[in-house]
């Protein structure tokens, strides 16, 4: 008889700590409901001794409220690994998939906030927390992490970032829906299939189309090679760029940065096939052309550098670089001249020698003139005035020189 009541006793005292620890849960659920986080959580935490010795069930339950607890106060690493032991410890799979659903969505929700406010370092970090989740199917927020990344000027991390994304050969092809409002003949973009197929039977709705997206993927390692570069790593780039073309051959931007980092390593011929292979692509893109005109000049290539420079403003004729270029190839040579001017002696054929140079080097100068002309109608170039004053003046243009040196006096 006195077992008995022992053991009745025994099984009164589980009873009644069963009960106070549902009493406390429940209790941190309601201050959990009410938006009193800190409560809940403080809860949660005296009431710890009585948690650790419940069972797997009530500390799933403790660990899920945790979890959403974290959620709302946007500490996101504590949410995640409130999650996951609860889910170690057998909690509802639907309860806990409804819960992490609220965590991706409060998450993308503060990056976006980040990103609005210039904040872009937070919204990377964040955004690959949405990733880490569930890698499977959030790889488009690394996507987005790594433009936050590079937004943020962080570029070893955006080059983290994307070497995950090339590694797991992200292509993040999608479908968008488009149909057009009656009402305003405006066409707006539907965010499912399912609600798409409904409005297509609404007379209200016209123009239904679908549109499928390009593949990030060239963009991606592109990313890449341009990171390598701008951390001066230029063999890692180099090797990049190879592997990017093999995706996208007929991307000229990459052509580009191939041959920009050619240039950086001095490389001038290797540039100059570079720049002449994407013109091949583009033969009506200006800057390829003005590009050419500065690394031929530079090899000594005049005559081609003129060309292309003559191009390049053909193209783009408000391109104020190729004009102040093309006048300083033209005047190019125009010291060696000078100078051979200034070692003349006061011979007969010195000076006949002199009066040669002087007649070359004005050809020069009236050279320049219809080009810089054509600079100054365009953009009032200040550079452009004084250089055309000074040619006016040796060429003893005083009616040209006075207009561009009052030109020069209203602008400045």
């Amino acid at each position: 008889m006195r077992t008995k009541n022992i053991l009745t006793f025994i099984l009164l005292i589980f009873i009644s700590f069963g009960y106070s620890q549902k009493k406390e849960l429940r209790n941190a659920n309601k201050f959990y409901d009410s938006g009193d986080y800190l409560s809940a959580l403080d809860l949660l935490e005296t009431s710890k001794s009585i948690f650790d010795s419940s069972d797997d069930k009530i500390k799933s339950q403790v660990m899920l409220l945790y979890g959403k607890i974290y959620t709302s106060t946007e500490d996101f690493e504590l949410a995640i690994k409130s999650f996951s032991n609860s889910k170690e410890l057998g909690v509802n799979e639907q309860d806990l998939n409804s819960e992490i659903n609220k965590l991706e969505t409060t998450i993308i929700t503060s990056a976006i906030a980040d990103n609005e406010s210039e904040n872009f370092s937070d919204a990377a970090k964040k955004l690959k927390i949405v990733y880490d989740i569930n890698p499977e199917n959030n790889a488009l927020y690394l996507y987005y992490a790594a433009s936050s990344a590079v937004n943020s000027n962080d570029l070893s991390l955006a080059l983290e970032y994307y070497l995950i994304l090339r590694d797991i050969k992200y292509q993040g092809i999608e479908t968008k829906y488009y149909i057009t409002d009656v009402s305003n003949e405006t066409e707006i973009e539907i965010n499912s299939e399912t609600e798409f197929n409904l409005l297509k039977k609404s007379k209200d709705y016209y123009n239904p189309r679908e549109e499928v997206t390009e593949s990030k993927f060239p963009e991606i390692v592109k990313n890449i090679a341009i990171i390598y570069k701008q951390l001066g790593q230029n063999d890692m780039a180099l090797a990049a760029i190879e592997t990017a073309r093999a995706s996208n051959p007929d991307d000229v931007g990459l052509i580009i940065t191939a041959a920009n980092i050619y240039f950086e390593l001095n490389d001038k011929e290797a540039f100059k096939l570079a720049m002449s292979e994407a013109i091949e692509k583009e033969p009506n893109n200006p800057v390829l052309y003005y590009n050419l005109g500065v690394v031929s000049g530079e090899l000594g290539e005049k005559e081609s550098a003129r060309k292309y420079y003559e191009k390049s403003i053909e193209l783009d004729p408000t391109n104020e670089n190729s004009y102040l270029n093309l006048v300083a190839l033209i005047l190019d040579g125009e010291q060696e001249i000078v100078n051979e001017m200034n070692s003349l002696g006061t011979s007969k054929s010195d000076n006949l020698r002199y009066d040669e140079l002087k007649i070359t080097r004005e050809e020069l100068y009236k050279e320049c003139v219809p080009i810089l002309k054509d600079l100054i109608a365009i953009s009032n170039d200040l550079e452009a005035i004084r250089t055309l004053m000074n040619i006016y003046g040796t060429l003893g243009d005083n009616p040209g020189y006075m207009e561009m040196k009052n030109l020069l006096d209203q602008l400045q």
